[in-house]
């Protein structure tokens, strides 16, 4: 999704502020998620591998040991050209849903520039997507982008919307995936449950980020949590099971407790500091 007014991306990751131009003082949900890595080695070497075997020239450059070098330096950044790639297309996905979701409300909007950047990357299945969804699912929208803070624990977070989903109040975290080989949509990874599990515990929601104004959570935690895989050619709506949320909110909050170990540590500025043998250890020579 595009960056919130309230967020700011750092060296810890990203944070927010109570303010728009504010000091930033708790870490994001998805930063404290992003804690626990996933090993991505085996599918960077797949995918560097998958570049250099599709490469159109890798037949000319074969013996060539110069051109070789080449290629297989350019096919090493497949994997981090695949994942910025995906990322600035879910970003163009996301403004889309936020922006068609403020139509509906009857709120300012830029749906026609939006849908116009999509269409410039031949992208506009994902619009079609995301409108047959609303329209299947019977959505009524509350909110759009609404950032949410939790000030007990110590985040801050922006959820995607909030609306009646078939006549029951949901808060739902947009996905923006490819297709499986049977061409179905690709499903979301389980970590969108603690996603969604941080934001339905809000404490406050950010009612004029400029200002700086905030208002106690209306909603209470009584929700739907609902993760929507958006594909070119279809949707796939995924519930996060009532029965695993204690579980997941349970591993989030460790995650942020390992989360403010490192940023403590790491404004300390504090490590290994060498010393020397005591005084009268050492023999003096003659």
């Amino acid at each position: 999704m595009t960056t919130p007014k309230l967020a700011t991306q750092t060296e810890l990751g990203r944070m927010y502020a109570r303010q728009v131009g504010g000091q930033v003082s708790v870490p994001s949900i998805t930063t404290v998620i992003g804690v626990e890595h996933m090993d991505l080695t085996g599918w960077a070497g797949y995918m560097a591998a998958k570049s250099l075997a599709e490469h159109g020239q890798l037949a000319e450059a074969l013996g060539d040991q110069t051109r070789m070098r080449r290629l297989v330096r350019e096919s090493a950044s497949a994997s981090e050209q695949y994942r910025d790639q995906t990322a600035t297309r879910g970003d163009r996905v996301h403004d889309y849903a936020e922006q068609f979701a403020l139509g509906v409300l009857g709120e300012p909007n830029e749906l026609r520039s939006s849908r116009e950047q999509l269409a410039a990357k031949d992208e506009l299945g994902f619009a079609r997507s995301l409108e047959a969804w609303w329209k299947d699912y019977r959505v009524e929208p509350i909110a759009a982008e609404v950032t949410v803070w939790n000030e007990t624990v110590g985040y801050a977070g922006t959820i995607d919307l909030i609306a009646r989903v078939g006549g029951r109040l949901a808060l739902v975290d947009y996905k923006t995936k490819g297709t499986d080989r049977d061409g179905q949509v690709k499903s979301p990874d389980a970590k969108v449950i603690m996603q969604l599990v941080a934001a339905a515990k809000a404490e406050e929601r950010s009612v004029d980020p400029v200002a700086g104004l905030w208002e106690a959570w209306p909603y209470g935690t009584d929700v739907m949590l609902l993760a929507v895989a958006l594909g070119e050619g279809g949707s796939r709506t995924f519930m996060a099971p009532p029965a695993s949320l204690p579980g997941y909110w349970s591993k989030f909050w460790a995650l942020h407790r390992s989360w403010k170990a490192h940023y403590e540590l790491a404004r300390s500025g504090q490590g290994l500091t060498e010393i020397g043998p005591p005084p009268g250890t050492v023999e003096q020579l003659p």
